[in-house]
């Protein structure tokens, strides 16, 4: 079992590159916040609640995906993580330590997390992303700062390349690994 983390910064691409996984044969857990916002939508409400309210329903089904998919063979594919929605809580009410190494020992994913940087090229806004590109550039910043705490975790930057050569550099890293 491999669960694998594919972050970074809203729309760099990781939806396509998790779908290009799926058509190879691997197992994908989708972005919870997307998620949420669109089943916020579908029942009349505003799309986000209070930023803790919505961290914490992030974290709530970011939980539920890693242990639902924790036995699953061959490697899993993660939109975020829980370690993506620890990021968001610990800027709306900070972990101490001894919280975050409990997180971070029941939690534990594979130790090369791949990152989609900003793209300026391939940005676009839709119905769940209503931010601006420098957000997105933030978002990035963060997310990398955060991973960057933990000595467990290798951040690996995918090119911005088509959609088969970022699957295929995800794929050949971690076999990479695996040998």
């Amino acid at each position: 079992m491999s669960l694998v983390i594919i972050t970074g910064a809203p729309g760099a691409g990781k939806t396509t590159l998790l779908l290009a996984l799926q058509a190879r044969g691997h197992t994908i857990v989708g972005d919870s916040a997307r998620t949420i916002i669109q089943d916020r939508r579908r029942r009349g409400l505003s799309p986000r609640p209070s930023a803790s309210e919505f961290t914490r329903e992030t974290l709530r089904m970011d939980i539920e995906n890693y242990v639902h998919h924790a036995a699953t063979p061959g490697h899993v594919f993660f939109d975020r993580s829980v370690l993506d929605a620890l990021c968001s809580l610990d800027r709306v009410a900070p972990l101490n330590e001894s919280e975050l190494n409990m997180w971070l020992s029941t939690y534990q994913y594979c130790p090369k997390v791949f990152v989609l940087p900003p793209w300026k090229a391939i940005y676009v806004n839709d119905d769940e992303r209503d931010h601006t590109f420098e957000h997105a550039e933030w978002v990035n910043s963060v997310t990398q700062e955060w991973y960057r705490r933990f000595d467990r975790y290798q951040l690996i930057e995918v090119p911005k390349a088509s959609v088969a050569k970022r699957c295929t550099y995800v794929l050949q890293a971690l076999a990479n690994s695996d040998a």
